[in-house]
């Protein structure tokens, strides 16, 4: 009962210090390093380039020295019964004499040696394991990339939902103001129903509005902690804040940046996929060629009518042999013709697939940084657009409780600056966001 209780306050005590290694507050970027380092695809990514690791030193070890050894244990329970002319033994001929030729039980044991001396396949799959590598490390680096463009996406969807939400509270509390004044001045006669009933439309739907992105806001928190690798239900804090990051994330140098496409990780993934496609090609051209192999065996063995193979007094006779063999590949009805031509056309494919790459990387640089250009543009528009929208719903207010303006009036000012301060808040976020497509697809270097 003490070890028990022994192991379960050190599973109890390993437990807690593993939460403690979770974060509850996080800025973007100390989100994008966690991410890099327990996001889920990420791992696995990790793990895809040690398995490859393992898989070149598989491939190299199999053109090594291979030993192996064997035991063998035979009981006839019936032992073959052979016939042999008699005359042999002196006796009649033409009569037989029954013999057995071995003991009933025997025992062997051997150790081998075998040796590669030539086969073309096993260079090529040096070659390829190699290569192998590459893709799996390349393949992490894609990884990285889209799991850093992920966790900037979902950090910026819960911000958005933050702010959403602490905008509509304030218009409802003003809304809320509003209506409690206008329904006064109704009562007093001296403002029509009309007045209140479209007030108490437009706080219906910012209500709605504001129901509808708390449960947003919900989804948008266990995105973001499915992206992190967190557990979906965990409670986490964000430092950052979507104003501060726009203004981080607005640098026009960038769309200067002239990048080569074959730097970028998917010009690098279609090059590897060509590389793995003319090892194949000569994988099959290889095998045409002789494979030379070597080995040498030795050991002992033992014959005996009863189990005496544990005794001192058994026998024991050693061999040994060693061996050379080619094998030389001369006919195959064209099947390795066959063979080779197919890989040379998926070569050509690859080949075609990759000019095709290096063009489509083209267009999505021109593609992201025009997309990131309109965005900021976009933002500096909106952020006016606001200031206007709140200047005329401050007027249009001032005119409604003087008297002198409508009530349909004041609803149109007000769906207006509504609208206005979503799209600012959208065209923020399209600002962070954009620029991490840029990056990914100018295949930025990820800081840890």
């Amino acid at each position: 009962m003490k070890k028990i209780r022994f192991i379960l306050i050190a599973f109890i005590l390993f437990q807690m210090g593993y939460a403690q290694q979770e974060p509850t507050s996080l800025s973007l970027q100390e989100a994008i390093d966690y991410a890099l380092e327990n996001n889920r695809s990420s791992l696995n990514a990790s793990q895809d380039i040690e398995a490859a690791k393992r898989q070149k030193w598989e491939t190299t070890a199999s053109g090594l020295p291979q030993l192996s050894g064997s035991v063998n244990y035979q009981n006839n329970l019936k032992q073959q019964v052979s016939v042999i002319p008699a005359e042999f033994f002196g006796g009649q001929p033409g009569e037989f004499t029954e013999v057995i030729f071995s003991t009933k039980q025997s025992m062997t044991a051997f150790a081998t040696l075998n040796q590669k001396i030539f086969d073309g396949s096993y260079i090529v799959g040096l070659q390829s394991a190699k290569v192998y590598l590459k893709i799996s490390e390349n393949a992490k680096v894609k990884t990285d990339l889209e799991v850093r463009q992920a966790v900037i996406e979902a950090y910026g969807n819960v911000l958005l939902a933050e702010e959403s939400i602490a905008i509509l509270e304030r218009n409802i509390s003003v809304l809320e103001k509003n209506l409690y004044e206008t329904n006064k001045i109704f009562e007093n006669g001296l403002e029509e129903e009309e007045s209140v009933e479209q007030l108490k439309i437009t706080l219906s739907s910012v209500k709605s509005n504001l129901n509808n992105t708390n449960r947003l806001k919900t989804l948008a928190y266990q995105m973001l902690n499915i992206t992190l690798g967190l557990d979906v239900y965990k409670p986490i804090e964000l430092t950052d804040n979507l104003e501060a990051l726009t203004t981080q994330n607005m640098a026009l140098d960038i769309l200067d940046s002239d990048v080569n496409p074959e730097n970028t990780i998917d010009y690098l993934i279609a090059q590897n996929d060509a590389e793995s496609k003319a090892l194949l090609l000569k994988l099959e051209k290889s095998k045409a060629l002789p494979t030379l192999n070597a080995f040498i065996n030795g050991g002992y063995s033992g014959y005996s009518d009863e189990f005496t193979f544990n005794k001192k007094s058994q026998d024991w006779f050693g061999s040994s042999l060693f061996g050379v063999s080619l094998d030389i590949p001369i006919f195959s009805s064209g099947m390795r013709t066959a063979s080779t031509q197919r890989a040379q056309i998926n070569l050509e494919k690859a080949e075609t697939e990759l000019t095709e790459t290096e063009q489509r990387i083209k267009l999505e640089i021109a593609s992201a940084k025009s997309d990131y250009q309109f965005a900021i543009e976009d933002y500096q528009n909106k952020k006016e657009n606001l200031a206007l929208a709140e200047r005329i719903e401050t007027k249009n207010q001032t005119k409604f409780f003087e008297g002198i303006g409508s009530s349909f009036e004041l609803r149109q000012a007000q769906t207006q600056l509504y609208a206005a301060q979503q799209e600012l808040l959208q065209a923020m976020l399209d600002v962070v966001n954009s620029k991490a497509d840029l990056e990914t697809v100018l295949n930025t270097p990820i800081q840890n």
